[in-house]
C-alpha cells in the first residue's frame, strides 16, 4: 500500500466534525447536512465572530445603550459564519477527505454537490445583506472590505505555517465595523481593540489546531501548532498576553484611569486558566514514523484542547462586561 492510501490515524478523543447530536440526529438526512454544513450545531464559531463587534459597540457606544444593534451584530454572526463555513467546505473538500476529523463532512463525503453547497451559502449571505443594510453607510463599507479576506482563508493552510493569523484578521474584522457604526471612523482605540482580538483569535485557533495536528502533518496541512511544536502552551500565553496589552491600550484611551484596567482582570484571570490548565499529551500510539516518512512527529498538547477552545465563549463574555462597564462609566 503506498503512502498516499494509508488512512491517517485519528485520536481517540477527536470527535467527528459532522457526527450528529441531539436535535440534529432528528432531522432529515439533507437538512441535516445543510445544518451540518453550517455548523448550527456548534454555536462556539458565531460566538467568537461576534464577540469583537459586541465589544466594539459596548465600548464605543455607551454601554448597552445600542442593544438593538449589537442584536443586529449577533444575526450577522450566525449568518456569515454559517455561510463562511460552507464556503470553508467547498474549497477543501479535498483535504477534508484526508482527515479523520473532516472526512465525513457532507460535501468532502459527496452526500452535498457543490452547487448545492454554493446556493446555500447564497441564501445565508442574504441575511447577512439584511444587517448590512442596518448600518451606516461607512460601517457598511468596511463590513464589506472584509469579504476579501473571508474568501481568501480556506486557502492560507496550503500556504502559510500561519493560517490562525490570517483567521484572526477575518474574525476580528465585526470589531472595526462596530466601532465604525458607533464613532463614523476607526480611531486608534478601535484599531487596538482590533489587533487585541487577533492576537486571541491565534491564541485560541491555535489551540483547536492541536485537535489535528498528527492529521495536519500527514498531508501537508500547515497550522500554527505544527510551527509552534513543542512550544504550543508558550506561544499561546505570548498571544494572550499581547491581547490583554492591546485592550488595555484600548479601554485606556476610552477613559485613561487606572482604576478601569481593572475591568480586565476577570477575563486575564481566564485566558491564564486557559493556559495553565492547558494539557501534555504525547502522540496517537497509532502513528507511526516508519509509514509516515514525511510526517514530522512533535509532542502535542490535544487532551483538552476541544473544551478549552470552547471556553472562549466565556472569555468574550467577560470581556464583553468589560466594556459594557467602562462603556458606560
Amino acid at each position: 500500500m503506498s503512502k498516499q492510501q494509508k488512512t491517517p490515524p485519528m485520536q481517540g478523543n477527536i470527535v467527528p466534525d459532522s457526527q450528529a447530536g441531539g436535535l440534529m440526529a432528528l432531522l432529515p438526512g439533507r437538512v441535516r447536512d445543510l445544518a451540518s454544513m453550517a455548523r448550527f450545531d456548534r454555536p462556539i464559531g458565531w460566538w467568537l465572530l461576534f464577540w469583537p463587534g459586541a465589544w466594539a459597540i459596548a465600548l464605543a457606544g455607551n454601554g448597552l445603550e445600542h442593544w438593538r444593534m449589537i442584536l443586529w451584530f449577533l444575526v450577522g454572526s450566525i449568518a456569515m459564519r454559517a455561510a463562511g463555513c460552507v464556503w470553508n467546505d467547498i474549497v477543501d473538500r479535498d483535504l477534508d477527505k484526508k482527515v479523520a476529523r473532516t472526512a465525513s463532512r457532507p460535501v468532502a463525503a459527496g452526500r452535498i454537490s457543490v452547487i448545492q453547497a454554493a446556493l446555500w451559502m447564497g441564501a445565508l449571505c442574504l441575511i447577512g445583506l439584511v444587517v448590512l443594510l442596518q448600518l451606516r453607510w461607512q460601517a457598511q463599507l468596511m463590513a464589506l472590505a472584509s469579504l476579501a479576506l473571508v474568501a481568501a482563508y480556506p486557502f492560507m493552510k496550503r500556504i502559510t505555517w500561519w493560517p490562525q493569523v490570517w483567521l484572526g484578521l477575518v474574525f476580528s474584522w465585526a470589531a472595526l465595523v462596530g466601532w465604525t457604526e458607533m464613532q463614523g471612523s476607526i480611531g486608534i482605540a478601535g484599531a487596538l481593540l482590533y489587533l487585541g482580538s487577533i492576537c486571541w483569535v491565534i491564541g485560541y485557533d491555535s489551540i483547536y489546531a492541536l485537535q489535528d495536528k498528527e492529521d495536519d502533518a500527514l498531508v501537508g496541512i500547515k497550522s500554527s501548532a505544527l510551527a509552534m511544536g513543542s512550544h504550543v502552551r508558550g506561544g499561546v500565553a505570548g498571544f494572550y498576553a499581547m491581547a490583554l496589552l492591546l485592550w488595555a491600550g484600548t479601554i485606556w484611551l476610552a477613559r485613561p484611569d487606572p482604576l478601569v484596567l481593572l475591568a480586565l482582570l476577570p477575563v486575564a484571570a481566564h485566558l491564564l486558566w486557559q493556559v495553565a490548565t492547558l494539557k501534555e499529551d504525547g502522540l496517537d500510539p497509532g502513528f507511526s514514523v516508519d509509514a509516515f516518512p514525511d510526517a514530522k512527529p512533535v509532542p502535542t498538547f490535544a487532551g483538552n484542547a476541544l473544551a478549552k477552545f470552547r471556553s472562549n465563549r466565556f472569555a468574550g463574555a467577560l470581556m464583553f462586561a468589560a466594556c459594557v462597564v467602562v462603556g458606560a462609566s
